[in-house]
């Protein structure tokens, strides 16, 4: 098999773990408060990210000369996961999946100011074309309006953020480091925070807990292999694919069905991101050579 196609499948099955992921967040949600949700999450996380370290070179993998990069990192992962799965309770599957989607554009944009990189004039309007979809599916003060939607928006910078500061000091820290302290930094905030929030799981529950976090290290894991198999202008695209897995998973469990709006500003927002990803490999492909 071609190393793209590898690349690809493992992009496909790591958006699919993390569509599943965030459909058990939302269920635990009906019941649990994001605090608890992410103090499981985590709790599940951290030792399988120990054991990928582990395997993929060893623990001295997880050392660091950077521990306040990493502090901050995971303050913001912290931000991202609680305003994530808090939105994931108030909004319907589909709709918190197309406005998350956002981030890439917050990334683009961000990377200015907070990176010095420089926007050129088809990526800039691509992106002001993806804020047009995100302002479609809001609907900020129209009667389809939801406070939710604000969340998740807050999500998405949160999230960008997290790979800018990837992008700012990945090439000084190893990458299960930087995976295993922004996911160590939630585990401790939430698990302080927990008798404040506490519900007894259902037994049922113990086992959401699980698979929320077991379905959140595989999707690290795959979409980690796409990314070493495949160049991001090939893989990156394909994240897209969760919206198809959004829209059916919210439909198979909670009988939901986006309006034509929502399709309508996520097919913006794809189309923004799918046009910034092809400029952006164009570009990589054109300064490879003389790199």
């Amino acid at each position: 098999m071609p190393a793209s196609l590898k690349g690809i499948l493992a992009m496909c099955l790591g958006v699919l773990c993390l569509a599943i992921g965030d459909a058990i967040s939302k269920w635990l949600g009906e019941v649990h408060s994001p605090l608890q949700i992410i103090f499981f999450r985590t709790l599940v996380s951290l030792p399988l990210i120990a054991a990928l370290a582990h395997f993929g070179g060893g623990l001295r993998k997880l050392r660091t000369r950077r521990p306040g990069v990493h502090l901050l990192r995971g303050l913001i992962y912290t931000g991202t996961m609680g305003c994530f799965v808090l939105g994931l309770t108030l909004l319907p599957l589909a709709e918190a999946t197309a406005i998350a989607f956002v981030a890439p554009l917050f990334v683009t944009l961000l990377s200015v100011p907070l990176l010095g990189e420089r926007i050129e004039g088809p990526v800039l309007a691509a992106s002001l074309v993806g804020f047009v979809g995100v302002l479609i599916v809001v609907r900020p003060g129209g009667e389809a309006f939801h406070p939710g939607s604000l969340v998740m928006v807050g999500a998405a910078l949160f999230y960008a953020l997290t790979m800018l500061t990837s992008r700012r000091w990945g090439g000084t820290e190893h990458l299960w480091a930087m995976v295993f302290y922004m996911t160590l930094v939630p585990f401790v905030i939430t698990g302080a925070l927990l008798p404040w929030v506490w519900q007894s799981p259902h037994p049922w529950h113990w086992l959401g807990f699980l698979g929320a976090g077991l379905f959140g290290v595989g999707a690290t894991a795959f979409i980690t292999l796409a990314f070493r198999y495949a160049p991001a202008a090939i893989a990156a695209p394909f994240d897209y694919t969760a919206m198809l897995w959004a829209v059916f998973l919210g439909w198979w469990f909670w009988g939901e069905m986006p309006d034509p709006w929502v399709f309508l500003g996520s097919a913006l927002i794809i189309g923004s991101g799918l046009a910034i990803a092809y400029r952006e490999g164009r570009t990589t492909l054109k300064r490879r050579p003389t790199a």
